[in-house]
């Protein structure tokens, strides 16, 4: 960015272009680097009514517009947001199978009706390596609410990138799976995920996201940003062109 604000982690801005219903939603996130001392700042742009608000529920188990209920806020990118509703415990290191260089699934050459098949992706195209992973467990806060009771994550020893997430109802029963393909942006030297899979076990329903297979180019990274560009202002002109 051309300027620093203080205490920022990241500064995020997004827009739908399908389905009809949320083309022209706009959201605007600013993430605290310390959220101790300061808490998520979010904004969407409504279409529709052609106005910018407040999004304060765009955070925890939100549930995130375009995913049918698959995916809550804080799952997005593995993990984000305040930990502060779970009590956190390092259960150590393991060996385990893992979705890992997982360049035949995201290549350009790899269409969706081959990929996505029902229940999961088609193993044909994924793939999965022996690797160190640090189990961490996340239980929830008694008094603290959260559609998720527990959560197991596994990180990758070598890039600390979330690849997995087992995670438990209430009840303590295994509800939701969610299963992250890595591989390395050789021309950034960028460690990231190549799409992020939520399964769903009491319906069998699974949502994908991240895949660019059917779009030219690849994620650009090391660019140059304005952060006037990210603004609640700058949101609004996004949302009426």
């Amino acid at each position: 960015m051309d300027k620093q604000e203080p205490n920022r982690r990241f500064s995020f801005l997004a827009w739908f272009q399908a389905p009809a219903t949320l083309v022209g939603t706009v959201f605007l996130v600013h993430e605290p680097m310390n959220l101790a001392e300061a808490e998520r700042s979010a904004w969407i742009y409504n279409a529709g009514q052609r106005r910018v608000r407040r999004a304060p529920d765009l955070a925890y188990d939100a549930v995130n517009d375009g995913t049918e209920g698959l995916r809550f806020t804080d799952q997005y990118d593995g993990y984000n947001g305040a930990p502060d509703r779970f009590d956190w415990k390092l259960v150590g290191k393991k060996e385990m199978y893992v979705p890992y260089n997982v360049y035949k699934a995201s290549a350009k050459t790899t269409k969706y009706d081959q990929l996505l098949s029902k229940n999961h992706m088609n193993p044909e195209f994924m793939r999965y390596e022996l690797h160190r992973v640090w189990v961490v467990e996340a239980t929830l806060k008694a008094g603290q609410k959260h559609s998720y009771g527990k959560r197991t994550f596994l990180l990758d020893e070598d890039s600390w990138v979330v690849l997995w997430e087992d995670a438990y109802d209430t009840r303590g029963d295994l509800w939701r799976v969610g299963v992250h393909g890595f591989k390395q942006f050789y021309d950034a030297g960028v460690p990231w995920v190549g799409f992020t899979t939520f399964h769903d076990l009491t319906n069998g329903a699974y949502l994908v996201g991240g895949l660019d297979n059917d779009i030219n180019g690849n994620p650009k990274f090391n660019l140059k940003g304005k952060a006037d560009d990210f603004t609640p202002d700058a949101l609004r002109r996004t949302g009426t062109k």
